[in-house]
């Protein structure tokens, strides 16, 4: 499994498991580093669990509210804990997170992933349905972005560019000088 994928299971069963007992937040940093320890230990992504964890926690009202409007036939209390929990992760990672380290579909799909593993039959398609909702409503921002190799190609010609530039001017500095 990979590490970041890994990571996003740790967030979303520790969410899972703080839901279940009542969402008491002062538990979920206990319930967090239990689970890093039983299921990722030597997991080199620490420190995107936590930030995971904590974005989520810092914006859940915003979270919900956003949930609760992209499936209104579902309440919040009568969707199923799994597929909330991943939806939270889905959507803070779609809004609210770095989308040049995570890109939109990226964050949907792993979303979907996740509740394909730990949710019911139906809850890939839910979940897919619902990050697709807010995707499409949103403006569907990185689909006309550049892919991380388009960007590495761009800032490649950049360089050349900026070296070619400053080759131009110690021609002429030369020159000048002469």
């Amino acid at each position: 499994m990979a590490s970041r994928h890994l990571a996003r299971s740790i967030v979303m069963q520790s969410l899972y498991e703080w839901d279940f007992n009542g969402e008491d937040n002062t538990k979920l940093p206990a319930i967090v580093e239990k689970n890093i320890n039983e299921f990722g230990p030597g997991i080199d992504e620490i420190d995107f669990i936590h930030a995971l964890v904590d974005g989520i926690m810092k914006n859940r009202k915003k979270i919900d509210a956003i949930l609760e409007k992209a499936a209104p036939e579902w309440p919040i209390s009568q969707i199923a804990m799994v597929d909330r929990n991943v939806l939270r992760l889905g959507i803070f990672e779609l809004l609210f997170g770095d989308r040049e380290a995570v890109p939109p579909k990226v964050a949907i799909n792993e979303s979907i992933e996740l509740a394909k593993n730990f949710g019911g039959e139906n809850s890939g398609k839910f979940v897919n349905g619902v990050l697709g909702t807010i995707y499409k409503e949103i403006g569907e921002p990185g689909k006309e972005y550049p892919t991380r190799d388009e960007l590495a190609k761009k800032r490649e010609e950049e360089a050349k560019e900026e070296e070619n530039k400053e080759a131009k001017e110690e021609k002429k500095r030369t020159k000048n000088k002469k």
